[in-house]
């Protein structure tokens, strides 16, 4: 996978979810980027931040109550979380140097990344361990735990991979950690924020919209864990086209949130009410349904600026009303003429004549009527 970049990494990025549990640590040096550490470290169990230091703090702050509840039993866990953040960081700082040497680089932002971990499945129980080394958002160098080898992923790399794999004491070390010390400690995390990483939450669910002519968007938010699918479906069945899968993203308090969007631009508005949502947690029988319905879309979309509708319609109120009234006076003036009253000048700014008969006031009614 591509090691993501810091700005990305900071904010936990989620890939699709498994049914296995991990223990991630993520550290970053950067060089060039202004008011920013220049090292840090989080933690991660399930995708749920458990621990983070930076260069700026100068310590190890812990982010769950059940880690606090973790340490206090056993004081050495946050020792060895200060130990990795703090020992790695000269580590990284130098390393970040000796690259920016090699490639002749010398300004600009730059970023080496490391992500390592271990991912252990409850059921099968097989443990996986991993290490993956980026340079500027880019894959740098992977450590495969079945070879015990190194593996350079750009050719910058080879020079450190060629030198990590002769220093066979690391190596062994490495296999040691990744395979037996690392599952162990996820699983005694585990155990201790069970109540928090195993517990269930349904989301709320809205259909949501930019603006008339845009996809409709079902928007789950709230829901834990972050094993969890959501697609449409049209006369209850599941489709795929026009169907655009957004990623599933973590919550600043520890829930998930994802969405599924469906473009409507081919489909009558009489046929909406074929079309619903659903989301499926992954634990939980009851499936949530949304119907699509215009009337429960949400959107922030307002009319384009223009002339003034309510104005615009007083006015044309306003000008029928006047017709409607020369119509009337004019009857009254044929009715008035009809009835040996002197002839008056039925001469109208409008162009329509009063009539002088009642054949001739049928034709000025009836052009009064189209008028309005």
């Amino acid at each position: 996978m591509k090691l993501i970049v810091l700005l990305n990494l900071l904010l936990f990025c989620h890939v699709a979810a498994t049914v296995k549990h991990s223990l991630k640590f993520f550290l970053t040096a950067t060089s060039g980027v202004p008011n920013f550490p220049e090292f840090v470290g989080a933690a991660m169990v399930d995708e749920v931040l458990m621990g983070y230091c930076d260069s700026n703090i100068k310590t190890a702050e812990v982010k769950q109550d059940w880690v606090r509840k973790l340490i206090k039993d056993e004081p050495q866990q946050l020792e060895w979380f200060s130990l990795k953040c703090f020992d790695t960081q000269q580590f990284f700082i130098d390393n970040l140097d000796r690259l920016k040497q090699r490639l002749n680089q010398t300004g600009g932002v730059h970023i080496l990344q490391r992500m390592d971990g271990c991912e252990w499945d409850d059921e099968t129980g097989e443990v996986v361990g991993f290490s993956q080394y980026g340079y500027d958002g880019e894959d740098f160098l992977a450590f495969d735990l079945q070879t015990l080898t190194w593996t350079a992923l750009k050719p910058q790399a080879v020079i450190t991979k060629l030198r990590w794999d002769n220093d066979k004491a690391r190596l062994e070390r490495d296999k040691n950690y990744y395979s037996h010390i690392c599952p162990d400690w996820l699983k005694k995390y585990l155990h201790y924020g069970r109540s928090f990483l195993q517990r269930t939450e349904r989301p709320s669910v809205s259909l949501l919209q930019k603006t008339p002519s845009s996809p409709v968007s079902c928007h789950a938010t709230g829901f834990y864990p972050d094993r969890a699918m959501m697609y449409w479906r049209k006369d209850g069945e599941e489709i795929h086209e026009d169907v655009d899968h957004g990623e599933i993203l973590p919550n600043h308090d520890g829930s998930f949130q994802m969405s599924v969007e469906l473009n409507l631009s081919s489909v009558a508005p009489e046929d909406w009410r074929r079309y619903d949502c659903v989301f499926h947690l992954s634990g939980v029988v009851d499936d949530i349904v949304t119907r699509l319905d215009k009337a429960v879309i949400r959107t922030n979309w307002v009319p384009p600026a223009g002339f003034p509708a309510g104005p615009v319609i007083g006015v044309v109120v306003g000008l029928l009303l006047l017709l409607l009234a020369v119509c009337i006076a004019g009857l009254f003036i044929w009715r008035r003429n009809n009835n040996g009253f002197r002839p008056a000048n039925t001469e109208v700014r409008t162009g329509v004549g009063w009539p002088a008969d009642s054949k001739s006031f049928l034709s000025w009614a009836g052009r009064c009527w189209l008028i309005l």
